[in-house]
């Protein structure tokens, strides 16, 4: 028995330092990169909305005032977003949607290098189930830097980009160091894109980091809470692609519709066409208004416009009368002789 207790002390301590090593260690997990592009989507869509609100609110002001302002509201509507999610350590609306959030990946790699080798197999044993998904979240300086590159980065940019245009910085016969920041500016945006597409083809393979403000302050998304169900639904989806695809095609087939042959094909159908023949006998049938200049279709002399009557017959050589559905072979106005609808 004191052989027993003997040896159980000596392990306490080994067994201790094997679990303080697993609080630290790092467990690898895989986010999903739809969710991902998902949260970027939602937060460019929710920033339009906010925009669209904003805009209705000067609707009755000078048109066009805004749109020398345009960079400054999207840095106003920027700096909202970030101000009430990131700064006070909560997700953006759209990271918040997908169940993700920020995670500051360097100080997970520096407690992940504390775990020796040779205890990794034993650790599961030791504490409480891990996810993987824990860390802290993004500090003071990765907020700051965050802000800096992604609400004033772009302000400058796009200010910068406008001020070139309207003085014509790439034009030749502006002064050679015009032409040359034109140059400058062209190339930094090239480097830039290429460094995005580069970072894209990194995100795809590896999972981290959507773009380079991410990956150049470490900043990872992972999931808020492991337990939370995954699964996604379609149905609206699905109904967004049926209403879209019926809007096509109605847009197809509307202007090829005439309407007075659906008026004609509809008129016997009419429940009270005879209690409203006199009512109606007054008024043109077609702009449904007075006639001004009017014109009897011949041969059933029904009253219309003359410029309503003389456009539909000279589109449909086979009109037929909207009251009576008779086929018109002319024209007469009022107290005069026959008009023949081909002259």
């Amino acid at each position: 028995e004191d052989a027993w207790v003997t040896s159980y002390q000596r392990q306490v301590p080994h067994w201790h330092s094997v679990s303080l090593s697993h609080q630290h260690s790092t467990i690898p997990i895989s986010i999903s990169r739809v969710n991902q592009f998902d949260a970027a989507r939602l937060d460019i869509e929710l920033s339009a909305m906010l925009k669209e609100q904003l805009v209705k609110v000067f609707s009755l002001m000078k048109p066009g005032m805004l749109f020398q302002y345009e960079p400054e509201l999207d840095a106003f509507l920027e700096f909202l977003i970030w101000r009430f999610s990131i700064w006070v350590d909560k997700p953006t609306p759209g990271i918040a949607l997908m169940n993700l959030r920020y995670r500051d990946e360097r100080a997970v790699a520096l407690r992940g290098k504390a775990l020796p080798t040779s205890l990794v197999c034993l650790t599961p044993y030791l504490s409480a189930v891990r996810t993987g998904l824990e860390g802290p979240g993004l500090t003071f300086a990765q907020k700051m830097w965050y802000c800096v590159a992604a609400v004033g980065g772009q302000y400058i940019w796009a200010r910068l980009q406008s001020f070139s245009a309207f003085r014509r910085w790439g034009d030749s016969e502006q002064r050679p160091l015009a032409r040359r920041a034109w140059g400058l500016m062209q190339r930094i945006e090239g480097l830039y894109k290429a460094a995005s597409f580069g970072n894209l083809l990194i995100f795809l393979y590896t999972g981290r980091y959507r773009n380079l403000i991410e990956r150049s302050l470490q900043a990872r998304l992972v999931y808020e809470s492991p337990n939370m169900n995954q699964a996604v639904s379609f149905e609206y989806m699905n109904r967004q692609l049926v209403w879209n695809e019926f809007s096509e095609m109605l847009l197809l087939l509307l202007p090829l519709l005439n309407s007075s042959t659906v008026k004609s094909f509809l008129h016997p159908f009419s429940k009270d066409k005879s209690s409203s023949s006199k009512e109606d006998d007054s008024i043109c049938p077609i702009c449904r208004a007075s006639p001004t200049l009017v014109y009897l279709a011949l041969p059933c002399q029904h009253r219309y416009c003359y410029y309503c009557l003389r456009t539909r017959c000279a589109a449909v050589p086979s009109f037929q009368c909207s009251r009576c559905s008779e086929p018109v072979v002319a024209m007469q106005r009022h107290g005069s002789v026959v008009e023949h609808k081909t002259q």
